[in-house]
């Protein structure tokens, strides 16, 4: 059954109702500045693009430049939540709603605090947390701050009746997947990040609310995150970010309402939890 429409905003409010609003936090490089480049590039929406230091983003500078009408910039940082609810605020001031929101922030290394761990001898406490801070809990306080405005958007401007949220986990991530073990920090937030957004999908739909939650694997992309660890990846097997964002805006774009709180692999494949 398709979505009942839930309007949280006056239409007084809502001043971009001919086009789709998409925001990706985590957009300063690589997975998450892919997807504000092509949705600029292969759409006429408008996006708003959101890192910690919006200021030293070179790549969404040079965005901004080609596409200074339907780009926004602004400062969001996840261990932070006032920048979360002061974006929220600019979202609902100048556009009264969003359609897609797109949770792209990870972490998998830090020197000298947070590396994958090869055995459980090397864990320790504050690898945890940031890693469950950045992957987990900062994405699912984003999602609380913008369900009003994916609530009002629903499908405004899109071919279907629902607003959506995609973020972006791991295969590693899954339990029922995991045969290889190690990687204690990573998978354990991964895996967190599946929980917390399955919840919020059970709860969306049962108050109705027009919009669907999804989670991705994005596979193994030649990126600043992936780097150190690409030494054991098939040629075959490491994509570039091109290729992987076009894979998942696929997905994206031909999800239906029964796929909320599913978590899809690049190819479009289901992965277990």
């Amino acid at each position: 059954m398709p979505f009942a429409r839930a309007l949280m905003f006056s239409s007084a409010s809502v001043k971009f109702r001919e086009g789709n609003i998409s925001l990706v936090q985590g957009a300063s490089r690589g997975i998450g500045l892919e997807f504000v480049t092509q949705l600029l590039e292969k759409s006429k929406g408008n996006v708003v693009a959101t890192c910690r230091k919006p200021n030293e983003a070179a790549g969404l500078l040079d965005l901004k430049n080609k596409f200074a009408e339907r780009l926004d910039i602004h400062r969001l940082d996840l261990t932070v939540d006032s920048t979360i609810e002061e974006v929220a605020k600019s979202v609902k001031d100048k556009y009264g709603y969003l359609n897609l929101l797109i949770n792209a922030s990870g972490i998998l290394s830090m020197p000298d605090i947070l590396r994958p761990e090869t055995t459980l001898s090397k864990v320790n406490r504050e690898a945890l947390l940031i890693a469950y801070e950045v992957n987990a809990v900062g994405p699912l306080l984003v999602t609380k701050h913008m369900w009003p405005l994916l609530k009002a958007g629903g499908g405004t401007g899109t071919e279907r009746d629902f607003a959506m949220v995609a973020s972006i986990s791991a295969r590693v991530g899954s339990i029922g997947d995991n045969h290889l073990g190690g990687w204690h920090s990573y998978r354990s937030s991964k895996a967190a990040l599946n929980q917390l957004m399955k919840t919020v999908s059970v709860e969306f739909a049962r108050k109705k609310d027009p919009i669907v939650c999804i989670l991705l694997h994005p596979g193994t992309v030649d990126t600043d995150l992936s780097k150190p660890f690409q030494k054991n990846v098939p040629k075959d097997k490491l994509f570039t970010k091109e290729v992987s964002v076009r894979k998942l805006l696929s997905i994206i774009n031909s999800a239906k309402s029964s796929d909320n709180g599913k978590f899809f692999a690049w190819d479009g494949q289901e992965i277990p939890w």
